[in-house]
């Protein structure tokens, strides 16, 4: 069945290759902090991103087109979460084998640790705690993504980071 308008391509989108260029990156690392692995994130920034795509007459005229697919991503994250289809049970720390070799992984089970725990925060606090400190933005920016006062994002942040350190992080160094 043909449909009565023209399909969705880059060539019909003028600047979305370029957006998506510069944005994947980032886009992928916010999307880390608010799903649970590494598929799971690329996955949602397809998701997105195709999204974007049908859309890209309204996002390119956005005052702020990164934010507004910030804003989606965030709230695509957020409606996965809802559904329930992705809930897993994590296994508790005991359960796991010891390892007695130095393998060099420490960093990346630090990173690893950081995204389980994000993962166990509120979305509002993940989403803001991921912003700031992954994106790098101010609290009046991540205000305006969420649609949320300024006041909120600090709140959410200093909650946020409560938490985190009450599982053992950033227990001896200021944030």
């Amino acid at each position: 069945m043909r449909m009565p308008w023209p399909e969705p391509t880059i060539e019909r989108a003028p600047g979305y290759t370029d957006f998506v260029q510069a944005r994947a990156a980032p886009l992928l690392a916010l999307a880390r902090g608010l799903t649970r692995t590494s598929s799971d994130a690329e996955d949602l920034v397809q998701e997105v991103l195709a999204k974007t795509l049908l859309k890209w007459d309204v996002v390119r005229k956005a005052d702020e087109p990164a934010a507004y697919v910030n804003r989606m991503l965030i709230n695509a994250a957020t409606s996965i979460w809802r559904s329930g289809k992705h809930r897993e049970v994590p296994t508790a720390t005991e359960d796991l084998p010891a390892h007695s070799v130095m393998d060099g992984s420490g960093p990346v089970v630090e990173r690893d640790a950081l995204l389980g725990a994000l993962r166990t925060l509120p979305a509002r606090h993940r989403a803001v705690l991921v912003l700031r400190y992954y994106e790098g933005l101010p609290d009046q920016e991540i205000a305006q993504i969420l649609g949320v006062a300024p006041a909120t994002v600090r709140s959410s942040a200093a909650r946020g980071l409560t938490a985190l350190r009450k599982v053992g992080l950033f227990a001896d160094e200021p944030v």
